[in-house]
């Protein structure tokens, strides 16, 4: 693990959050909220598995099975 990951979320959270706004713009809401619920379980995806690697990393250290 290493900062990149941070970058990547934080780039799709602008991504998400400028087609959001343009999805606003021109009436299309639903599709906004559609657009803003994918990108939460995009980031929701890539933050549980960073979390089950840290467990996987503390089980591994602690020698815990």
């Amino acid at each position: 693990m290493d900062i990149s990951i941070i970058f990547k979320i934080a780039a799709i959270g602008i991504i998400i959050t400028i087609v959001c706004q343009v999805l606003k713009k021109s009436d299309r809401d639903d599709i906004a909220t559609v657009v803003s619920i994918v990108g939460l379980v995009i980031v929701l995806t890539i933050t549980v598995t960073m979390i089950g690697d840290l467990f996987e990393t503390v089980k591994r250290i602690f020698g815990v099975y």
